[in-house]
């Protein structure tokens, strides 16, 4: 059965992709840690839409669940025809304060696992010559991020990768798409224990869009075969600008900024 299969599905972003595909009758094998969520998304998506959804409980900021999973696709005899690595988690602050297990569980979560996912579908998308694999980066692949180190660092690494796979799968028919949101109106922030001064500080002043908005950029960027989709027209403008400026002088001008912002709050 061709399915697309989400990471990160309970909510925010990896949630409205999954209403969005499933209005386009896309069968769906959502995952996430939380169960009961994953289980009424998927009852009232299958109710909603008339089509096939079930769900895998899973945390990939284990180093094991990546295999775990594509196993339990394997089981269901399911053919992952979409792969969207969604899932992915943030932090702010001094690195040198930040708990450094928490800064490797998002470098496993938003890296390892996401190289891991993509590593286990590729080889069924290339036997069958047909396939899309999209990689959910951010806004912060663009530039050194202070205060969120290594998060930015994270999603420089989700962009490079996801840019490099593209060409490497262009012979075997399969699509792949970077997608790079803005300030999202998720529980980002709260998930990424900044929902306090550090995380207004970070994000104040930018953008903001609904998840909704965001799979509405990336389902048009789909039907246009794009390989990159910044979502929010400010946030395209932003990427352009960036581009012209070198990294260490945005690096000194947000880190400034942020420190000014500490002191005034």
């Amino acid at each position: 059965m061709k399915t697309a299969l989400i990471t990160g599905a309970s909510g925010g972003i990896g949630e409205a992709l999954a209403s969005k595909l499933a209005s386009r009758k896309h069968n769906l094998v959502l995952i996430a840690r939380n169960e009961e969520k994953l289980a009424q998304l998927c009852q009232q998506l299958s109710t909603q839409f008339g089509i096939q959804a079930q769900y895998i409980v899973a945390d990939l900021a284990k180093p094991e669940a990546a295999q775990q999973i594509f196993r339990e696709t394997q089981t269901r005899n399911l053919e992952i025809e979409t792969l969207i690595n969604n899932a992915g988690i943030g932090s702010g602050g001094e690195f040198s304060a930040l708990p450094l297990q928490g800064e490797l569980a998002m470098l496993q979560l938003n890296n390892s696992s996401l190289v891991a996912m993509t590593h286990y579908f590729l080889p069924q998308m290339q036997k069958r010559k047909s396939g899309t694999v999209i990689n959910v980066a951010s806004m912060a692949a663009f530039m050194p991020v202070p205060y969120m180190a290594v998060y930015a660092a994270s999603k420089v690494f989700v962009r490079s990768f996801t840019e490099a796979i593209t060409q490497e799968c262009k012979p075997h028919n399969i699509h792949v798409m970077l997608l790079c949101p803005g300030l999202t109106k998720t529980n980002f922030n709260q998930a990424a224990g900044i929902e306090n001064q550090k995380g207004k500080a970070l994000t104040e002043g930018a953008s903001l869009q609904t998840p909704d908005q965001v799979a509405d950029e990336l389902m048009n960027g789909l039907e246009q075969k794009k390989h990159v989709v910044i979502s929010g027209g400010s946030n395209r403008m932003g990427a352009k600008l960036t581009a012209l400026i070198p990294n260490s002088l945005i690096a000194k001008r947000m880190a400034a900024s942020y420190r000014q912002k500490m002191t005034d709050y």
